[in-house]
């Protein structure tokens, strides 16, 4: 650092006679408005604040996307176990998969790239028992669908009651 002034240790200066300030006392007041000049930007980025806040409640109908993908994968897995209930099942993954986009849409979360993994159960041997079992599944989902929206507020029944209507109607085509 050059210090362009007369500086004296103590003892006055030859220009003009006044008592002159110290190298020290320079660099002190030098290094206080740098720190400062540092610290002040930094107070207003809550660097400082302590007003911890908890994280938010996960929404309630998180797990209904999740269970509208899993029902979407279940369907493609027995539909590609039996070829011959592809034209009946298609439709109705697509529907499921149709059901998660929209409440992924409500609960303002992302969908997963990669389509859902099917459920831990294989599906059945046969296609009576492949539907049978796809039948169950649904009847579990519309009583979480109808859960769902009995306690939902107002602006997210309306969806969650066409979702546990399509669902019983997805009973009905296993038929």
């Amino acid at each position: 650092m050059v210090l362009t002034c007369p500086v004296g240790i103590g003892r006055t200066t030859p220009r003009n006679q006044s008592s002159g300030h110290s190298r020290r006392k320079l660099l002190r007041a030098g290094a206080l408005l740098a720190l400062g000049g540092a610290v002040t930007p930094l107070t207003g980025c809550d660097l400082f604040d302590r007003d911890d806040q908890p994280a938010p409640p996960p929404d309630p109908l998180r797990p209904m996307v999740d269970e509208s993908l899993g029902l979407a994968a279940a369907y493609r897995a027995s539909a590609t176990a039996h070829p011959e209930l592809a034209d009946r099942l298609g439709p109705i993954a697509e529907a499921h998969t149709a059901h998660a986009t929209e409440l992924a849409k409500v609960v303002g979360v992302a969908l997963p790239s990669a389509p859902a993994a099917a459920p831990s159960t294989t599906p059945a041997a046969d296609p009576a028992g492949a539907l049978a079992a796809l039948r169950d599944l649904e009847k579990a989902g519309q009583r979480t669908a109808t859960d769902a929206c009995a306690a939902a507020p107002a602006e997210r029944a309306a969806l969650l009651g066409s979702i546990a209507a399509a669902r019983a109607t997805h009973q009905e085509a296993l038929k």
